[in-house]
């Protein structure tokens, strides 16, 4: 049977600045010390407040889901109905249009909430995620005539990718956010690229800004332009994907995407600014 250790042995399995509490029963030694033990305790107690706070909206979870796409979009067609909107460089777009050309647009994820209004009824296919942000996006796109297929980076992306393909070939256009579906912000994945390698289209980037806004506290702050708001849709020149590109080819194309939807971003917010 082994003997329980004299204080001097224990002693020397204490680092330096352990704690030594002494009990009624005798004395306790830990391997943290009251700073560490006080911090960990005081995390766990401002998580567990943290969760009581959010726990209250849980049942109602899905109802909200259901409740706001209607919602959004009456906020967002009365938004639209205020707002003076300009174009510049979008004749080329325009033009494919009229011609019944299909292409892929692309811009970063905080320019989304236009995107009903850069559509303009033209048919248009975007992928959102599989997530409730991804619910409500489907619910208040489809009001714009604007299909959405799930998937994202992270979670379903070749699904997600085969049935964006599958709707370019049912006649849609495509729309693309090169840095979501959780950023980071304003940096572009590859997949944009190899989906025009893939259906053959070009991509046109383009942003938005306008002259009175606010940002949401989101990981992208996204821009939402308020009522009566001038707000300005630049649309850079179409980015075209080598038919054979190789992985190094590719992934200039992705670089150079990045390149242009953040020159646009800085030129739409300095006309808008103006």
């Amino acid at each position: 049977m082994a003997q329980p250790a004299r204080a001097g042995e224990a002693d020397r399995f204490l680092r330096p600045g352990a704690c030594r509490r002494t009990t009624g029963q005798g004395e306790w030694r830990g391997g943290a010390d009251r700073d560490q033990v006080g911090g960990a305790l005081a995390g766990t107690h401002a998580m567990s407040e943290r969760r009581l706070k959010e726990a209250w909206w849980r049942p109602y979870r899905h109802a909200l889901a259901r409740l706001a796409p209607p919602l959004l979009r009456a906020a967002l067609r009365a938004l639209q109905w205020t707002l003076r909107i300009e174009y510049v460089g979008a004749e080329p777009l325009r033009a494919c249009w009229a011609r019944g050309e299909q292409v892929i647009i692309a811009f970063w994820h905080n320019r989304l909430l236009m995107l009903p209004v850069i559509a303009g009824g033209t048919p248009m296919c975007i992928m959102v995620s599989h997530h409730r942000d991804g619910e409500i996006a489907t619910g208040l796109l489809g009001a714009w005539g604007v299909s959405t297929v799930r998937g994202s980076a992270s979670r379903g992306a070749v699904a997600g990718f085969l049935r964006l393909v599958q709707a370019y070939r049912q006649g849609h256009n495509l729309a693309v956010l090169p840095d979501g579906p959780r950023g980071p912000r304003y940096v572009a994945k590859p997949g944009v690229v190899r989906l025009a390698k893939s259906v053959g289209s070009p991509i046109y980037p383009m942003a938005y800004a306008a002259t009175r806004f606010t940002r949401l506290r989101s990981w992208d702050r996204l821009l939402v332009p308020l009522p009566f708001a001038r707000v300005l849709i630049e649309v850079g020149e179409p980015l075209r994907v080598p038919e054979h590109a190789d992985p190094a080819e590719l992934d200039a194309c992705r670089v150079e995407l990045e390149r242009r939807l953040n020159a646009l971003v800085e030129s739409v917010e300095a006309r808008a600014a103006a």
